[in-house]
């Protein structure tokens, strides 16, 4: 980029200097995002961009994750930044572990983000940044954590799961004995027959995950006891999804199952003919499920029905009420319709690879693998629809509309019965 800047002020006879020099950059800059014209002509707007803190010359994006409050972006070389999710506002950046140490996607929770790496569980503040604790892990893990309001659980590569008591955590970290008193928050372990590839799923009372023995283990949170185990003829493909009570899961016997995470009955199947990679993804009263070179199924989460296929659409990005956002294969952005999944408009943002699949709002997150990160949504939509967590959208507040007219205040008129007695009373 300043190659290119320096060559265009030498074309110009080199008259652009001091302020004209930082314009130069800054147009360079705008000109590489997505622009509000082009976005408008979907009924888009460019809410927020950021740049995410990084080596650019040595290290690239690793993870884009989201939830409702924050954006977390990970590099390769172990920093994480933070941004929120709707003004932008970059709220801290953070090195978790050793500078380039393999590490798992963050997760987060109303208090947390977590990251494991290396032999490590690190717990930051989500909001500040903040070192909350830190675990010692008694293997490597094998997946990103999973975490509800009592306990932390991890995987492990020899296919143990591992449960943290929260509340001993706490009190370990205010008698500064972490990380090396970790072992004493281990609550259980659980060994499945092979590696686990995908975090687990806790309801707070059932821990669900599956093994690459081709089973779907669902363990008490509270005494390890195994409640049920489903067989699958071939391991799961891709992560768990799981929507009021059932989990969805893919299996590379082409397999598509729902089953009651708390009984394990299967409520249906659907058979895909190909192998699904990426995780399935619940809005409503449908699951988006995307098989490999086969396009994007739409099936209903109650019978599973097929409602809709469009093979042109490869990847999940976000939903509104009305339209599905999603990438084609030449990484373009494909918009489709929700209702009947037909193809409506496609932007040509193949320049943003780095993208979060995004369940939990309406917003649209894209990056580039230098950092830069754009947040898109609609026009329309100002306050974020909630997918997920519904019951977490904060209050909205309510405007009269422009063109009402506000209700003048008016005496009532007296009742002629009592207008009539305070009349005998005065004679």
């Amino acid at each position: 980029m300043i190659g290119i800047i320096k060559g265009s002020l030498v074309c110009v006879g080199c008259f652009l200097v001091g302020s004209g020099s930082v314009l130069a950059q800054r147009s360079s800059v705008d000109s590489a995002l997505p622009s509000q014209r082009m976005l408008g002509r979907a009924g888009l707007v460019r809410s927020w961009w950021g740049q995410a803190t990084l080596n650019p010359s040595r290290d690239k994006v690793r993870y884009l994750t989201a939830d409702e409050e924050n954006v977390y972006v990970q590099s390769s070389g172990g920093v994480v930044t933070s941004f929120d999710s709707e003004t932008g506002r970059k709220l801290w950046a953070v090195q978790l572990g050793r500078r380039d140490q393999h590490s798992f996607a963050v997760v987060a929770n109303d208090d947390y983000a977590l990251v494991a790496t290396g032999l490590k569980l690190y717990a930051v503040n989500k909001f500040t940044g903040d070192l909350e604790w830190e675990l010692d892990l008694p293997q490597h893990p094998s997946t990103s954590p999973e975490i509800d309001d009592d306990q932390v659980y991890i995987a492990c590569l020899d296919g143990s799961v591992y449960a943290f008591d929260l509340r001993t955590i706490h009190q370990l970290y205010n008698e500064n004995l972490l990380p090396q008193w970790s072992h004493h928050s281990l609550r259980w372990r659980f060994k499945a027959g092979k590696e686990i590839a995908n975090p687990p799923i806790s309801s707070g009372r059932v821990v669900n995950f599956v093994s690459q023995d081709g089973s779907l283990y669902s363990i008490s949170t509270d005494e390890r006891n195994l409640i049920f185990q489903f067989q699958t003829d071939r391991p799961a493909s891709t992560a768990l999804a799981r929507s009021n009570g059932n989990l969805f899961m893919a299996s590379a016997d082409f397999n598509f199952y729902c089953v009651d995470m708390e009984n394990g009955q299967v409520r249906w199947e659907f058979v895909t003919g190909l192998p699904v990679y990426k995780t399935p993804r619940v809005i409503g009263n449908s699951v988006y499920l995307v098989a490999e070179r086969g396009g994007m199924f739409c099936l209903n989460t109650q019978t599973g029905r097929q409602r809709w296929w469009n093979p042109k659409a490869t990847e999940f990005l976000a939903s509104s009420a009305q339209l599905l956002y999603t990438s084609d294969r030449l990484g373009n952005v494909l918009i489709i319709s929700r209702d009947d999944g037909a193809s409506l408009a496609s932007l040509p943002l193949r320049h943003f690879p780095v993208r979060v699949s995004n369940n939990r709002t309406d917003r649209m997150y894209i990056g580039t693998e230098s950092g830069k990160i754009v947040c898109i949504r609609e026009e329309e939509i100002t306050f974020p629809l909630y997918h997920l967590n519904p019951e977490s959208r904060p209050l909205m507040p309510e405007f009269a509309s422009e063109n009402e007219e506000p209700a003048e205040e008016t005496t009532p008129e007296p009742d002629s019965t009592d207008a009539a007695k305070n009349d005998n009373a005065n004679n």
